[in-house]
């Protein structure tokens, strides 16, 4: 048994040392070994509309500037005035030609060069005119753009591996390519940043937490078949620490609010193009839902009506930051985009019925982390027994933390074995496009 995970096969019993959630020494191992080592997600393309539209992110815990330079490249700058190391930008968002330092006047484009800088006689006809830094490697798949520290890194396709074919599901759900709508939740959780990533694709909570959800859906439209939903679900290990968990054709409909005649109408007139250029299979498991970890803190959420962008970024062993957007159909009419937006709002907002549940739950579990030499370990065995890994199992969560525990420590444990998935949950796209063009600094 290693020091921090307890993966015994014979039991079956998987368990991880609440340690991890508390040491500051473990901590640091992370930002050395995973966020400085790792593909880390920034932001989607569509979040910059125009030539020299910006936006100002923290992506493992460098301050970035996400832009669109004049000739409409999605260029990445270290948010840092090469000067003497104020921060350049200090706007959330906007559109400028030109980001000026407000500590000595160093003005640059949003290409990165230097434009001006105040009394610049005063550095000699021969002085190396410094441009603004960038993360070792940026790419993009399918409008997500990522970055990484890593020089050394494998590409972004090799590193999403199973991933991109769900980044493929989620972005064909548009004819025209999908959107991230203008407006943001920014929230923060008193809790350690692993505990975000496994309640993110944990179905087993669901009825539990979010009770007073369910009790509402029921009023709304009577009694549901949760059960059933259930078993016609997966786990999916994607490789790489990367997992999922789907649910059939139809099942976000189960445990969402009902959809009015004139959004389900419009919403299946779209599908059935989409059938059409895909496949019927390929557009059956679109028509599911689905809950996504990308390794290390990047989140999908395919669920109760829209798609949710998460980002998690842990800035000491317990407290994190939480950023999310909404990515949608921009051909979308107004009704359904008005049901979406009500439920990124009333579902996922960090007032909502299912946000603040999850972070009590989250904060409960930190602060009765303080009894971590009374109760060291965390069960996480749930479905171990079984010949298939469903929703309200935790094999997915297992997967991350198999990956977590070989980065961290170097220890490589065997994954769990299962039958190949049947043909439902693998039907291929039948119209293969080209990737989005990569992006680079």
């Amino acid at each position: 048994m290693s020091q921090y995970i307890d993966d015994d096969r014979d039991m079956p019993r998987f368990r991880v040392n609440r340690r991890v959630m508390t040491d500051p020494e473990v901590f640091a191992l992370e930002k050395e070994k995973i966020f400085n080592k790792t593909w880390l997600y920034l932001g989607h393309e569509t979040e910059l509309k125009k030539p020299n539209d910006f936006k100002t992110r923290t992506v493992g815990g460098r301050p970035l500037i996400f832009a669109r330079d004049k000739l409409g490249q999605v260029k990445v700058w270290v948010n840092s005035c090469p000067h003497r190391g104020a921060m350049l930008c200090r706007e959330d968002s906007g559109n400028a030609r030109f980001m000026t330092c407000a500590y000595h006047g160093w003005s640059f484009s949003t290409s990165g060069d230097l434009v001006s800088m105040p009394g610049d006689a005063a550095y000699g006809p021969n002085f190396e005119r410094p441009q603004l830094a960038a993360p070792a490697k940026v790419d993009s798949y399918r409008g997500f753009v990522f970055v990484t520290f890593d020089p050394e890194i494998v590409d972004l396709k090799t590193y999403l591996a199973g991933a991109a074919e769900y980044l493929d599901l989620v972005s064909d759900m548009s004819e025209v390519g999908m959107e991230v709508l203008e407006g943001t939740h920014h929230y923060s959780v008193r809790a350690n940043w692993k505990l975000l990533v496994e309640n993110s694709f944990d179905g087993y909570h669901a009825m539990s937490t979010h009770q007073r959800y369910f009790e509402m859906i029921v009023a709304a439209r009577g009694a549901i078949d949760a059960g059933s939903s259930l078993l016609n679900s997966r786990s999916i290990n994607l490789g790489n620490g990367h997992a999922v968990t789907v649910g059939g054709s139809g099942s976000g409909d189960i445990f969402g609010r009902p959809l009015s005649d004139e959004a389900k109408a419009e919403r299946e007139a779209r599908y059935e193009r989409l059938r059409a250029k895909y496949g019927e299979g390929w557009v059956e498991r679109l028509n599911g839902i689905r809950n996504m970890v990308i390794f290390p803190n990047l989140v999908i959420i395919d669920l109760v009506m829209g798609v949710v962008i998460r980002k998690i970024d842990p800035v000491s062993p317990d407290y994190m930051e939480v950023t999310a957007w909404e990515l949608a159909p921009p051909e979308e009419g107004a009704e359904l985009k008005r049901q979406r937006l009500d439920n990124f709002l009333t579902f996922w907002g960090p007032g909502g019925l299912a946000s603040p549940d999850d972070v009590e739950m989250l904060e409960s579990a930190q602060s009765a982390y303080a009894s971590v030499n009374e109760l060291e370990w965390s069960d996480i065995s749930r479905g171990m027994h079984a010949s298939v890994p469903v929703q309200s199992d935790e094999y997915q969560m297992r997967t991350f933390w198999r990956r977590w525990n070989e980065i961290v420590t170097g220890e490589v444990l065997p994954p769990e074995d299962y039958d190949e998935l049947p043909d439902y949950w693998t039907a291929p796209r039948l119209e293969l496009e080209a990737d989005s063009t990569a992006v680079r600094s």
